[in-house]
């Protein structure tokens, strides 16, 4: 554990489908008594550019609509676009703006974010841990049906498209393949292994590099003895 910073995150990348954010995700959260960020984030983006959450979440789900990040990359590299600019509120803003957020929230607490491609955001701070969960198609279209109670079509074109979206965001703004286990420090099975297994895997790959065990229901991490 980095001993200019005390606390870590846990960042997770996942296909549609693995659990990796619902389930995994939420679990690590409470087991550690820390804080879970996905679209949430949207609302401190909100209060730290002065602008609605509103129009912050709108541009943020036409980016999904459009799905359509081309062949070009914008590769984040740390810059806001100014309040002047017409695109203030394009989708590399939205991504600029998480991901500052992300990095100033790390001096402040530990916390779980799944996706916004925190793990590349992250990648060169000491105290974090990057995870990619992925599991068979067939066990991700059965996951959803169930979770969202729709037909095996509907399944498969909500996977399909969550899926092309993750991939073409990721490598727009990051230059990186999605689904690379390079990028990553964990590289898990959810059907394999079973969710709960997931989440109990990676909290011990957290207490051998950190020292850091969950502490349930006491909402702080604190250093385990080895």
């Amino acid at each position: 554990m980095n001993e200019q910073n005390q606390f870590f995150a846990i960042a997770i990348t996942r296909t549609c489908g693995s659990g990796g954010g619902s389930h995994i995700g939420k679990k690590l959260a409470a087991d550690y008594g820390i804080d879970y960020y996905d679209r949430k984030l949207l609302r401190l983006d909100a209060k730290d550019s002065a602008i609605n959450e509103t129009i912050f979440a709108e541009a943020d789900e036409n980016t999904k609509k459009t799905l359509l990040y081309g062949a070009f990359k914008r590769v984040y590299n740390g810059e806001n676009i100014p309040a002047e600019s017409g695109n203030f509120l394009s989708d590399q803003n939205l991504f600029n703006y998480q991901a500052k957020v992300l990095k100033e929230l790390l001096t402040q607490e530990s916390y779980v974010c799944v996706g916004r491609a925190a793990d590349f955001v992250l990648r060169q701070e000491p105290n974090v841990v990057s995870v990619y969960l992925d599991a068979s198609y067939e066990f991700r279209i059965k996951r959803e049906m169930e979770r969202q109670g729709i037909t095996e079509s509907e399944a498969e074109r909500y996977v399909d498209h969550l899926d092309r979206y993750r991939n073409a965001y990721y490598l727009y703004h990051t230059g990186r393949q999605w689904k690379n286990p390079r990028n990553y420090d964990l590289c898990l099975d959810t059907e394999s292994l079973g969710l709960d297994n997931c989440a109990k895997l990676i909290e011990e790959y957290i207490r051998m590099k950190f020292g850091i065990c969950p502490e349930k229901r006491r909402g702080y991490e604190r250093a385990c003895l080895l």
